[in-house]
């Protein structure tokens, strides 16, 4: 395109041209004509007004040839009070079909003048290429008229234009017969109203290919380097962009390409894209073809049209290929007559928006009536055509995408009603034709010129045409108004009664009539191109506006921008969820999309592992050196979203191993150095060291730790023995992993075989998610590159504070901006300008946020609206403007903790999140001053998610739960830990401080030295539960010195009792707690708690834990001292034969002796089984009030037994919907669970929770089965259920 873009393309181009350049719609008088409306010009009135100041006016310049147009500038008329405040801007090559300027994706007002001297210049943003312009005043001065001078700046424009007549291709002939082609680049301006047509295309005998078509009025373009796999198919890549392209008016493309990647730019959108395949060269035969599909070789044209219409600067690789034509130095036989000028198409488009209507004269009194007419819309509703009848209406309107056709006659006391329907989709912004005919015996509907599929009316029909039809609206009042009143689109080709209207006649006020319609252009945008919906989100559109449909996304707002995962299992952690699979999203609103992974919350660690579809021992033969087996580890994320997770994590580590028969791995040590076997890892490098090693070292676990079977070798395998050997371990180089391929080449040989493992990649830790500055000054502040947010940003932290106020962050532009700030102790502030003036969003908390906890901030600004979240519960969200600026344009650093020095920020920032991008504050606070990296303090935000007394430890990067004073484990403390014993077995605690035997130095001597100092307790607080089914037996005893003890025993009928003896009473004191049976298999929980005489005794709230076992498992726990006097009469009435059963958390105030056991820190006897068979998982009563004994006996009102209120928990709604889901498996099996059922008769029957009274003697769980929240219950147990 010419001018060379040295010069600057800004001269003015209004001024010296003649009076005749510039005409109007109207003129006040003779001194107000348009050749006086030049800039700063004082010649006649001082400028042009027209007669009356409405909306129908314009002024237009030709200017005498077409010129590229960068700039406009208008001034009022001088010296009076007239001017223009707001215009609209059209252009034209012809004087017709005129197109009005857009920018930011809508028709674009320009804002004007406020006096009448000041000028004001606008800079088009995309340049146009034009020789008529015309202005539309769309607002004025209030105190006088319309008044306007303009200039115009630009320069010469000059290009060879070819018209296409639909039959003629200019064929390119390459200089050589087969070329291959690494690098090209494509440019050509077109335009056309045709919907369909190829622009270009170029073909090899190989199956490469480069198409660029019109389909369905978008521009597609097909490439096709080849592949090896499968022939060429894999190799095929197609991009379509653009849309509304048949419009008549120029476009210009542009396709580069090097090797397999390719920019497609068209009207300044570019789309880059990698193409498909392997290849990189575009094998193509003889020539290229513009205009159409060659005329010679294979017939793949697939009846594909050619294209009609016009084209210019077409240039291929440096040659332009529109002058060579025009010097006839290429093929251009096939054009029956080769015009170098365009020849204009002659549409007259009309254009309607809500309060339009055009009125057009047709014949009166007529028995047949006859339209036809293009239409295009967005709008799935809106009326195209309505007439009075003589005797009754005829109405024509679009219904959900369809045409309706609905005429209604009354005619000497009979009722006519016709209603025909037909087509579908026809607001989909493409021009549809529609024909309709209504006669005396029929009414016939076309729709697309489809005569096969056009419908007619079978009732009889009689009318009488009443003269006029009004198209696109219709706001009269009538007795039968129309279901619809107004349209918002295009028509064109309208033809009433059989005859063409005549709309240059209705522009000049001489047929017809019309109110607010644009004659001569149609302003119909595509919102959804470019499309604004991102990560897949679906867009759908009316006239004025676009939404996105984010179903299925992984991603939510108006855009489907932010991610609704977190990203990473440290997150999750931290949100207190345990182990599970969960989906993440480490980039966030970044291009990756979020994938599933197994989340391990253990103690210390929070792993995250991605699995792989390999087998283990994988088995592989008929491998050599020369032709290895190589096999490919796929894992079910990409590899990009796998090295986002390794690039983030602390420690990542990956299991290899492979196990060989007289197959040598390594070939150490090095005889002629090359591995037999080769693993390859991310960024396709080949690695030749193995697990256990490190990169470099080419060596197994077994030569770096000196321990192989034959010590001469460094692998165990590369001693190729004929036993099965093995060399495995971890490979723990993240920068490496994980392993994408294994090639493996020594299992040719006669009896060599080899099998390979490759274990999940496991990764732990998370730098981004800890990634923290503490900002300990107020002037301290940290600074980063310009944030770059032009259509769409997202900003996401964490911080602490106990300040009442600060700026969080800051980025400014020339006008633009962006902040987010603490207004104050309670409101978080985002505010920010793209060019439509300040806008700001604030949150108010109920609570301070300056109290040095954890709070989470969240911003996003897309084109449709911007949007401030607090701490997942306080949200607002502001829409954006339906027209105005939309990029946001900053220049300056990106200021964290600071705003220019004022009002800085104190605390702490995390995780600070950018368009998907973490900051790294921690090494940029390395060398700031007043800025630390890295913040203390996790444990305010985190310590509630450490349960059951476990303590909330620091560390740097987040927290630890300590639960080694608890009688649990776990990432929570909420694991659990119970015993399995076999009879005879039992547990010791010893709480003196002698050294435990056989205890391990990490027992840290529990709370022993405590307990030293209350020998004589005046409390107690007992946990523990159990599960047995055999009675009498003792369940625990503390005993002293002294005869003191306590014991809480199965009596012979398996109802419980504590006993206490303090002292002072002859005989110990028994409390018969229960008097159901409770040694019937199911877990039942205890919590004591003493303070001197008073007792409180809970049984059997099951409100924590997971896990049911049954069978027959034994424990038994015996609290003892050495010296300690243990009561003979209990022993020799409750302990034969022993407690057989479970015993899970055990606590006796801060000692958790059981655990102590497991862990070899107390003393057991006989064989001792971890297990959590007597954890109480059941989150439900044993008892109602109804049957609790402690209400029949006044003296201990201790039983602080709660009922849970009926009450239907949310999910017991998910498995509610479960089972719908299975209920036809149901219904079959129906018969076997019912005779399972009454196998098993006695189990569960009752519903104790409703207080049914039954006899103590029921077992007192079988309340399970009626309850509301069965979601704890193990698998073994859900067929009940059922």
């Amino acid at each position: 395109i010419h001018p060379p873009p040295t010069e600057k393309c800004d001269e003015a181009l209004a001024s010296p041209l003649p009076h005749t350049a510039f005409t109007s719609s109207s003129v006040f008088s003779s001194g107000y004509a348009p050749g006086y409306a030049k800039l700063n010009r004082r010649g006649g009135a001082g400028g042009w007004s027209p007669l009356d100041s409405d909306h129908y006016q314009w002024l237009q310049v030709d200017l005498g040839s077409r010129k590229q147009v960068s700039a406009i500038a208008t001034q009022g008329r001088y010296s009076s009070s007239d001017w223009t405040t707001q215009y609209r801007l059209l252009y034209s090559d012809t004087g017709r079909n005129w197109k009005p300027y857009n920018q930011d994706g809508n028709i674009w007002a320009f804002s004007g003048n406020s006096n009448s001297e000041s000028a004001v210049r606008h800079d088009l943003q995309q340049g146009v290429v034009a020789r008529f312009l015309r202005l539309i005043p769309l607002a004025w001065s209030e105190e006088g008229r319309i008044g306007l001078r303009i200039e115009v700046y630009g320069c010469s424009y000059w290009a060879d234009v070819i018209n296409f007549d639909g039959q003629g291709v200019i064929s390119y002939r390459f200089k050589v017969k087969k070329m291959k082609i690494i690098k090209d680049v494509i440019a050509l301006r077109f335009k056309t109203s045709e919907s369909e047509g190829v622009i270009l295309h170029g073909e090899g005998q190989q199956g490469d290919y480069i198409t660029l078509e019109l389909r369905k009025a978008k521009l597609l373009l097909q490439i096709n380097l080849g592949s090896n796999q499968y022939g060429s198919i894999l190799g095929h890549t197609s991009v379509t962009t653009g849309s509304l392209l048949d419009d008549n008016h120029w476009h210009s493309v542009m396709i580069e390409r090097y090797r397999r990647n390719v920019n497609f730019t068209l009207n300044g959108h570019t789309q880059h894209f990698r193409t498909n395949g392997e290849f990189d060269h575009l094998d193509l035969d003889y020539e290229l073809s513009f205009g159409g599909m060659p005329y010679s070789g294979k017939p793949v044209g697939g009846g594909k049209k050619n294209f009609k219409g016009c084209m210019e600067s077409i240039n291929y690789n440096g040659d332009n290929i529109t002058d060579l034509a025009r010097r006839k130095k290429l093929d251009t036989s096939s054009f029956r007559n080769l015009s170098f000028t365009c020849v204009e198409a002659h549409t007259f488009p009309v254009f309607f928006n809500t309060t339009s209507f055009l009125q057009l004269p047709g014949r009166a009194n007529h028995d047949t009536a006859s339209v036809s007419f293009q239409f295009r819309t967005w709008n799935p509703d809106g009326l195209l055509l309505f007439s009075n009848l003589d005797d009754g209406t005829l109405e024509v309107s679009l219904d959900d995408g369809r045409i309706t056709v609905h005429i209604n006659v009354s005619k000497a006391g009979r009722n006519y009603l016709v209603d025909l329907l037909s087509g579908s989709g026809l607001n989909d912004g493409q021009w549809h034709a529609l024909r309709l005919v209504a006669k005396e015996s029929f009414a016939m509907l076309t729709v697309d010129g489809d005569e096969m599929s056009a419908v007619r009316s079978t009732s009889p029909l009689s009318i009488t045409t009443g003269g006029t039809y009004h198209l696109g609206g219709y706001f009269l009042q009538t007795p039968f108004p129309p279901s619809k009143r107004s349209f918002q689109g295009c028509m064109q080709a309208i033809l009433v009664d059989d005859q063409p209207a005549d709309l240059h006649a209705v522009e000049k006020g001489t047929v017809g009539a019309f109110e607010n319609v644009s004659l001569d252009m149609c302003a119909i945008i595509d919102r959804c191109m470019p499309n604004h919906c991102e990560h897949g989100g679906r867009c759908k559109q009316t006239w004025d506006s676009f939404s996105c449909t984010c179903d299925g996304t992984g991603y939510s707002g108006a855009t489907c921008y932010t991610s609704i995962f977190e990203p990473s299992c440290e997150a999750y952690k931290h949100l207190g969820r345990s182990s599970d699979t969960y989906w993440i999203d480490p980039d966030g609103s970044g291009p990756l999309g979020p994938f599933k992974v197994n989340c391990n919350m253990t103690e210390d660690k929070v792993w995250m592992m991605v699995m792989n579809n390999l087998p283990p021992k994988t088995l592989i033969t008929g491998s050599s050196r020369e032709k290895r087996t190589v096999l490919q580890v796929n894992y079910s994320a990409s590899m990009d979203q796998v090295t986002a997770i390794t690039t983030s994590a602390e420690h990542c580590e990956q299991q290899i191993a492979y196990s060989c028969r007289m197959s040598r791995l390594l070939n150490t040590p090095g005889r002629d150095g090359t591995p037999y076997t080769w693993w390859v890892g991310r960024g396709s490098e080949k690695h030749f060291y193995w697990g256990g090693s490190g990169p470099g070292i080419q060596k197994c676990a077994c030569g770096i730790e000196r321990n192989c079977t034959d010590p001469k070798y460094d692998c165990n395998c590369d001693a190729d023995a004929k036993q099965w050997r093995e060399d495995s371990g971890l490979l723990t180089y993240k920068e490496h992993l994980p392993v994408s391929q294994v090639a493996v080449g020594d299992t040719n040989r006669l009896g060599s075989e080899a099998k390979l493992t490759v274990g999940p990649l496991r990764c732990y830790g998370d730098n981004n998610y800890w990634n923290a500055a503490s900002f300990t000054t107020p002037s301290s502040y940290l600074h980063f590159p310009t944030f770059q947010g032009e259509t769409s940003a997202d900003i996401s932290f964490y911080f602490k504070t106990s300040a009442p106020y600060g700026v969080f962050l800051e980025n400014l532009g020339n006008t633009d901006f962006i902040r987010l700030e603490l207004k104050s102790p309670k409101v978080v502030s985002f505010s920010f300008d793209v060019g439509n003036g300040p806008v700001e969003l604030t949150v108010h908390s109920a609570t301070p946020l300056n109290d040095d906890q954890w709070h989470r901030v969240m911003a996003e600004r897309n084109i449709k609206e911007a949007v401030l979240q607090l701490d997942q519960t306080h949200r607002t969200s502001h829409l954006a403007p339906a027209q105005g600026h939309t990029r946001l344009e900053l220049f300056s650093q990106l200021y964290v903790g600071a705003a220019g020095g004022q009002r800085g920020f104190l605390g702490c920032i995390r995780a600070l999140r950018m368009n998907g991008v973490t900051l790294d504050l921690e090494e940029r606070a390395k060398v700031t001053p007043g800025v630390k990296p890295g913040c203390q303090g996790h444990c305010t935000s985190f310590g509630m998610y450490c349960r059951n007394g476990g303590k909330c430890v620091e560390r740097y990067n987040g927290y630890l739960c300590d639960c080694t004073t608890t009688a649990f484990n776990g990432p929570f403390c909420t694991a659990d830990v119970g015993g399995f014993f076999e009879a005879g077995t039992m547990v010791k605690y010893n709480f003196m401080p002698e050294p435990v035997p056989g205890a391990s130095k990490d027992s840290k001597a529990l709370p022993q030295q405590l307990m030293q100092n209350e020998v004589n307790l005046t409390k107690e607080e007992v946990a523990f539960s159990f599960s047995t089914s055999s009675a009498p037996a003792i369940l625990m005893y503390v005993s002293s010195k002294a005869q003191d003890y306590l014991a809480v025993v199965l009596r012979h009928n398996g109802s419980l009792q504590v006993r206490y003896n303090l002292g002072g009473l002859k005989e110990p004191f028994a409390i018969d707690v229960d008097q159901r049976n409770l040694a019937n298999g199911q877990p039942h929980s205890i919590n004591m708690s003493r303070h001197n005489r008073s007792i409180i005794i809970q049984v059997g709230r099951y409100t924590f834990g997971s896990g049911y076992c049954l069978g027959e498992s034994f424990l038994h726990v015996c609290l003892c001292t050495e010296t300690g006097h243990i009561d003979p009469v209990l022993i020799e009435r409750h302990n034969t034969p022993g407690f057989v059963g479970c015993l899970s958390r055990v606590q006796f105030n801060g000692v958790a002796p059981l655990k102590s056991a497991l862990r070899k820190a107390a003393q057991s006897q006989g064989k001792l089984v971890e297990s959590n068979c007597g954890a109480s998982p059941l989150t439900i009563p044993t008892m109602s009030a109804a049957t609790d004994p402690w209400h029949l006996d006044a003296k201990s009102p201790s039983n602080e037994e709660r009922v849970i209120p009926d009450g239907v928990n949310r999910d017991s709604a998910i498995i509610g919907g479960i089972i719908a889901v299975v209920i036809f498996t149901i219904l079959c099996t129906l018969a076997f669970l019912i005779r399972y059922m009454f196998r098993h008769k006695g189990t569960y029957h009752t519903n104790e929770a409703k207080g049914s009274g039954e006899s103590a003697t029921e077992p007192a769980d079988t309340a399970i089965i009626g309850t509301d929240n069965p979601e704890t219950i193990d698998e073994s147990k859900k067929e009940w259920f059922i």
